[in-house]
Parts: C-alpha cells; sequence; structure tokens
C-alpha cells in the first residue's frame, strides 16, 4: 500500500485516510475519492491530502475483512456486510459458541493487519447476536497475508445450537417456596430450548427420592436430563441426592464443582440420562456454576469429570459467603429531549399523537418500565417540553450546550446519575412507538461481559440502547452531533443485540409526513 499526500488533482481512486470538509460536504475516513470529490476539493482550495492507494496483489480494508469472516464463520454462524474494515460474526440459530481458540490465535498471530475478538467459548447465545468482530487496521492487506489468515482461521466460529431437552424437576420438600422455585427451573430450561416435561415433589430421605428418580426414569418419558434439587445442600457423598442417584443403578461423575456460586453441584448419569444434583443458588435465577453444566448438556457438549475440573478459571461468578451480599444492578433512563428538530420546523417533541405529545409518550414507557430514575435532558424549548410532562416523576436535566449536538446531552444525563447506577437506557423522546416491555427486555439482556446491549429487528439495529456505567467516560469524552453508534464499534466485543419482534425500536419521528404515517386517517391532531 503507498500511504501519504497525494496531490488533490491525482487522487481520484485512492483511499482518504483522514476526514476533510470540502465546502459543506464531508468526506469520511476510509472513502475511496471519485472525480465529483476530487473536483469539490480542488473548488476548497485544498492541494492535496493524505490518502493509501492499493498496489498490485492488495485487498482493500472491507475486502480484506470480509474474506476473513467469511472464512471463520462456521456451522449457525452469519458474516455481515464489511464496512470501514470491520466484519462482524452473527448467531443464525441460539446455542453455545464454539470457538476454536488456537485457531483464532493463529489469526491474530498471523499479521498486525488482521484482528480477531471473539465471545468466551462456550457462552450461551441466542439468534441474532453477535459472536466475534474482525477489524482491518491498515487501508489495504495484501491478498497473501489475507489467504493465510483465512486458511487458519477456517471454520473456526460455530453455534453448538439448543437440542431440544426434555427434562423433568424433582423436588424435596423443606422450607422454600416450591412452586417458585420449580417455575424458575422451567424459565432455565425454556431458556436453553428445553422443556420440563415432569415435576414430582417428595420427602428429603434418600429411599422416596430413589422411587421417584426411579418413577421418572422408567416412565418412557424419553428424558433427556433429570434435575434433583434438595431442601438441603449436598455436603457427602453419602447424602440423599448422590445415595438415590446409586440406588437407581447411576454413576456419580462428580460432587462439588470450582465454580462460586455453584459449588455444591452433584453431576451424575443413569444410562444416557444426565442427573444434574442442583445447588441451592439455582433457586434463583441468578446465573451460577449450574447454568454452565445444563447449557453444555442443553447444547450437547460433553460435559464430565475433567470438563468440570476446567471450570474453575473464570468460575467466580459473584461475591461469596463472607463478602458483602451482592446487590441488584440498577439501572437508569435519560430520554433525551433536547433537540432542535430542524427538519419539522416546529419542535416535534410536542408534536401530538393519540392526543399526546411525541415526548410524553416515551418518558411514559420509561416509567412503565424497571428503570429507575427516569431523566429527562432537555435544551430547545425547555419550558414547553416540561410542561408537556406535567404530573410525571421524572428528574429534568437542562442542557444549555444542547446546540452543540448529541453527545452534549448524552453528556448531561450520564453526569447526573447517582453512583450506584450500574447503567443507562439511552431514549430518545421521538420515538412514541417504543413500549415499557421493549424498555424492559433490553434490560434483561444486560449481562457480565456485556456493556452495551442494542435492540434490533429483522436484523436491523435499532433504539433505545443500554449503556454499561464502564463506558461511561467513553460517552463523556464524545463531541459533536454524534450518539452510541461510535461507541458500539468501540466496544463491539462488548455488544448484545437483543431481537425485539415489534418494528417500533426502528421508528423514530423526523417528518411531518412521518407523525401523518402514525396518526389515524381522520386525526385531527396537531403540534
Amino acid at each position: 500500500m503507498i500511504f501519504g499526500r497525494v496531490p488533490t488533482a491525482e487522487a481520484a481512486g485512492a483511499t482518504l485516510a483522514h476526514a476533510l470538509h470540502a465546502g459543506d460536504r464531508a468526506l469520511k475516513k476510509g472513502r475511496i475519492l471519485d472525480a465529483d470529490d476530487v473536483a469539490e476539493l480542488l473548488a476548497a482550495g485544498i492541494a492535496d491530502v493524505v490518502a493509501a492507494r492499493l498496489e498490485p496483489g492488495e485487498l482493500d480494508e472491507d475486502a480484506a475483512a470480509a474474506a476473513v469472516a467469511s472464512a471463520l464463520a462456521g456451522e449457525h454462524v452469519r458474516a455481515a456486510d464489511s464496512t470501514t474494515g470491520r466484519a462482524n460474526l452473527f448467531a443464525e440459530a441460539g446455542g453455545l459458541v464454539a470457538i476454536d481458540a488456537a485457531a483464532i490465535h493463529a489469526v491474530n498471530a498471523h499479521d498486525d493487519a488482521i484482528t480477531c475478538a471473539t465471545l468466551a467459548p462456550l457462552a450461551p447465545v441466542r439468534r441474532g447476536d453477535m459472536l466475534a468482530t474482525i477489524k482491518i487496521i491498515p487501508f489495504a492487506t495484501g491478498r497473501a497475508v489475507v489467504a493465510a489468515a483465512a486458511a487458519a482461521g477456517r471454520g473456526a466460529i460455530a453455534i453448538r445450537p439448543w437440542r431440544g431437552i426434555r427434562a423433568a424437576l424433582l423436588m424435596t420438600r423443606g422450607a422454600h417456596d416450591l412452586a417458585r422455585v420449580a417455575e424458575v427451573q422451567r424459565a432455565r430450561v425454556a431458556s436453553v430450548g428445553g422443556a420440563l416435561v415432569a415435576e414430582r415433589v417428595t420427602e428429603h430421605e434418600a429411599a422416596a427420592v430413589a422411587a421417584a428418580l426411579r418413577e421418572l426414569l422408567d416412565h418412557e418419558l424419553g428424558l433427556d436430563l433429570v434435575l434433583m434439587l434438595g431442601a438441603s445442600a449436598v455436603m457427602d457423598d453419602g447424602d440423599v441426592i448422590p445415595a438415590a442417584i446409586r440406588a437407581v443403578g447411576g454413576e456419580i461423575e462428580r460432587i462439588g464443582m470450582p465454580v462460586d456460586p455453584g459449588n455444591l453441584l452433584v453431576l451424575g448419569h443413569a444410562d444416557a440420562t444426565s442427573i444434574i444434583g442442583v445447588p441451592g443458588c439455582a433457586r434463583s435465577p441468578k446465573r451460577s456454576g449450574f447454568d454452565f453444566v445444563l447449557e453444555r448438556i442443553a447444547a450437547g457438549v460433553p460435559v464430565g469429570r475433567a470438563e468440570l475440573a476446567h471450570m474453575g478459571v473464570g468460575g467466580l461468578l459473584d461475591d461469596i459467603a463472607d463478602r458483602p451480599a451482592p446487590r441488584a444492578s440498577k439501572f437508569a433512563a435519560i430520554v433525551l429531549a433536547a433537540g432542535r428538530s430542524t427538519r419539522m420546523g416546529d419542535n416535534k417533541l410536542l408534536a401530538l399523537l393519540d392526543g399526546r405529545p411525541l415526548v410524553r409518550h416515551a418518558v411514559e414507557a420509561a416509567l412503565g418500565s424497571a428503570a429507575r430514575p427516569v431523566v429527562v435532558v432537555t435544551g430547545n424549548d425547555a419550558d414547553a417540553v416540561r410542561a408537556a410532562l406535567n404530573g410525571l416523576d421524572v428528574r429534568f436535566v437542562h442542557n444549555a450546550d444542547f446546540a452543540a449536538g448529541m453527545a452534549t446531552s448524552l453528556a448531561a444525563g450520564i453526569a447526573n446519575l447517582d453512583s450506584e447506577i450500574d447503567g443507562a437506557l439511552i431514549c430518545l423522546g421521538d420515538m412514541p412507538r417504543v413500549r415499557a416491555v421493549h424498555l424492559d427486555a433490553i434490560v434483561a439482556a444486560a449481562a457480565d461481559g456485556v456493556h452495551i446491549v442494542v435492540p434490533t429487528h429483522e436484523r436491523k439495529r435499532g433504539n433505545p440502547v443500554l449503556l454499561h456505567r464502564a463506558v461511561f467516560a467513553d460517552v463523556l469524552a464524545l463531541r459533536g452531533d454524534v450518539g452510541a453508534r461510535s461507541l458500539i464499534e468501540r466496544h463491539a466485543d462488548r455488544v448484545r443485540a437483543v431481537a425485539i419482534d415489534d418494528p417500533a425500536v426502528l421508528l423514530d419521528v423526523d417528518t411531518g409526513a412521518q407523525l401523518a404515517a402514525l396518526r389515524p386517517s381522520d386525526s385531527t391532531n396537531h403540534a
């Protein structure tokens, strides 16, 4: 690749290395300049530009990223179109992401020009989740380099889909709310593509548990898995649950696992049916070592004594008993309502839809969700926006610098949050069809290691976006009329996409025509 200053008159076909303004037009970094671009640059008095030119035997950054991504994509993995030298891989099915770590290491070690970041091996994913991002560092890379990297990583990222397991739940009586505990396990099994097809409750005695287990195994239910959740934890090889497994001719793989919470798990089997003595922490839906084992069984990934022993690295999931009890994550909602609405003339946020201002729709949705507090950032027409939200339990923050762009409103909202807030839903005041259920689905997708949650509909990225506190510093550094898009690109390996079966997450109102399309044909609403 030839990189450096090029006379503007000779720059057609070159890739622009730095963003430039030609009159009123902004030419972005990475743009391949054409004759019209050159003419505008010359008219603006720009005599030369910093640009890159491909040499024979090279691929441009997008073609190189696409080639590597396509090679890495294994079964049930889709490579998205590449742009700005980046191509992302997405799951085409729910399951566990299978990653050949040695192959990914080889790709990353092959040449500095090519990078690949992935989720952790065997991370659970849903259809549409991002699995990996491939980024080409320079504007062009040698074809031979790309071909070698593609060969080294071919098929390295795949999905082991949920196989639709049939499971049974056996619980023993004690002080716990068994109905609630059972509901948690039904949801857990459903989340990995399976179903609880039988449930039993018995006394916490080895003979009674063994009888119930034998009845389940002999009932021709076609069980892949039996979950056994006792009234008290398994503390010894001779305890109730291990004894019951052996009493029906089953075998114990291991008692205890190096994951916390989840230490007191029992793993066994009776013929082809796996059996898990479920640790007490799994009465809560919070992730534990039990989920590690359940997910592998649900995806048909081998799990036995050796696999359990290897789970200790990365197995500290939460605070242990002699530390302060962990608190639940707290998420706020920030509604951006400061813009100038230049495309609508009047302030679009005050326009009426179904008898209420657009901004009130957005704020009421936020208030209907689990997010608290709800912070409304005002700027343009601040008094009128406040009046439109009269009576709602929100916290107002005024952004006097709103004319400088969306980034200032984002920063104003983030800076107003209390220190115990773990993240914020960034809601747009001009999205009137987003509902509380959509916001709660986005929040529910937040998990350890996820910095940004993005809703999608039919594979198109939408809003609102959830930002974890880990990226707040980056938000405060943003400048101009930019939102979360640059953060999503920067933290691509920490982004989770959540599919929303409603186009509302794509629908914002920028023009009078768009607003009219939302109103009934006989609407008499006026701004």
